[in-house]
């Protein structure tokens, strides 16, 4: 086998590349001391490696695949002629590992590429993919009305104050508030803006910016917003670099990661955020000035909106309320422009508005715009490349946990295709390089002691010394 496969082969070099020994100590729980000999836990790893690599979507496909490609036999140490696996041992298998074994499976490669220097950890750009679940919305069943019908109305509300503005179809058929998937409960009902409704995940991916490597993944719920996922991923990525001494100060994302808990949680880890602030945030209110010390807003005509208190809008944000009398704006001449048929103005700002306003003085900087082209050619890439090289298009599980374990492997797979393909500069170009600055280096000396001798031969005197 190994004289058929060439040495430059892909899955050749892997083989030489990734030891997986350690496995046999970690699955060993799993295992038991009698009946039939289960699957080798490097054989199963590496055929779920190998659906990722080749974009398979199911296990019966990868043991096929397995079975007519000599390098992927070569790659899972098995000879020509032996008996693969069935299919439904992988299946059987997965779902028998804990969580723990596959993320330990992605920090052991991710280390690999920090010690290999394609890691520099300080910059990170996070952002998010909706990927498809393995259920139909043919699958959709109506929730059943809870007995107690104040319950009911509570659940309903903190559905609705987590659910994103498009996530409800667009034909209002379906709800995440009335309806769950009778195959994949975990799974929620979500959409974008010209993408169809199906039943969705959300992937959270962190990419550090030095050679775009995975730093961490994460499987939510479709119908979280970005926003609520940062702090959990910031806790993620900060976990997986600080075990091998890499520190986060910077984190990049768009404007649907922006909200008072996100960027208070920036804050508080000491980590500087490049976030633009989303469409609600206004920099100023027209007509309007703010008056620090008594807390109120004064409207053009002296009149006061004072403070009534914290309202949670359908956004999840919470935003402090000032309201103007109602007989204050009955005889105003500007109330028509101001207020039209409304009695009373209303102003809604966003609770700890300094975050937001330093948030914004970042952004406009010519640093926040570079930022945010690095973060756009970061990881955007990356998150095309898991959905249509690497199986992330379809999960081919069910259950957020299964989910998970699919994001971490192909996650895995990316970083080990990096790992491979990645050189580190070559000793001749360190070499040139370092040759040109000690020819600069002299030449500056020259420059330097052609001056002295000027200066002390006019006075007289001799610089024989240098």
């Amino acid at each position: 086998m190994s004289a058929r496969v060439p040495e430059n082969n892909f899955y050749r070099k892997l083989r030489e590349t990734l030891d997986l020994h350690w496995l046999y100590e970690t699955t060993k729980k799993y295992y038991g001391s009698e009946g039939q000999p289960s699957i080798d836990p490097v054989v199963f790893f590496k055929l779920i490696l190998i659906g990722y690599f080749e974009n398979l979507g199911s296990d019966r496909r990868i043991i096929n695949q397995v079975t007519l490609r000599m390098d992927l036999l070569y790659f899972i140490g098995y000879d020509i002629d032996e008996p693969l696996p069935w299919h439904s041992t992988l299946s059987r298998t997965r779902q028998l590992y804990g969580q723990e074994v596959f993320k330990q499976l992605f920090r052991d490669v991710l280390k690999q590429c920090i010690e290999k220097g394609m890691v520099a950890g300080a910059r990170q750009a996070i952002d998010s993919v909706q990927i498809k679940a393995n259920a139909s919305l043919d699958t959709l069943k109506e929730k059943e009305i809870l007995e107690d019908g104040e319950l009911y109305a509570v659940n309903l509300k903190e559905e609705d104050e987590q659910q994103p503005d498009d996530d409800d179809c667009s034909a209002n058929k379906w709800s995440n508030k009335t309806h769950y998937s009778s195959t994949d409960p975990d799974s929620r009902i979500a959409t974008k803006p010209g993408k169809t409704t199906d039943l969705k995940y959300l992937g959270q991916v962190s990419v550090d910016t030095a050679s775009h490597v995975i730093t961490e993944v994460q499987i939510h719920h479709a119908d979280r917003r970005d926003s609520q996922c940062l702090e959990k991923m910031v806790a993620g990525v900060t976990e997986n670099l600080q075990a091998e001494g890499l520190i986060v100060e910077q984190v990049l994302s768009d404007s649907g990661y922006s909200s008072t808990d996100a960027l208070q949680c920036l804050q508080d880890n000491d980590i500087t955020g490049y976030i633009p602030n989303h469409g609600r945030y206004k920099t100023e209110r027209k007509g309007f000035t703010y008056d620090k010390e008594n807390d109120c807003y004064v409207c053009g005509q002296g009149v006061q909106l004072r403070y009534t208190g914290i309202h949670v809008g359908n956004d999840g944000q919470p935003r402090k309320e000032y309201r103007s009398s109602a007989r204050d704006c009955r005889n105003c001449p500007l109330r028509k422009q101001c207020i039209g048929k409304s009695s009373q103005k209303r102003i809604r700002e966003l609770v700890n508005r300094h975050l937001f306003d330093n948030m914004h003085k970042r952004m406009q900087t010519k640093y926040g715009r570079t930022m945010m082209k690095l973060r756009q050619s970061t990881v955007e890439p990356v998150l095309g490349t898991l959905v249509n090289y690497l199986g992330m298009r379809r999960i081919n599980t069910r259950g957020i946990e299964q989910a998970d374990k699919g994001l971490l492997m192909a996650a895995t797979a990316y970083n080990l295709k990096k790992l491979l393909k990645f050189q580190a500069p070559k000793v001749n170009v360190i070499i040139k390089a370092m040759e040109k600055a000690h020819q600069i280096l002299n030449a500056n000396l020259y420059l330097l002691f052609r001056v002295l001798g000027s200066l002390n031969r006019t006075n007289g005197k001799l610089v024989d010394q240098f």
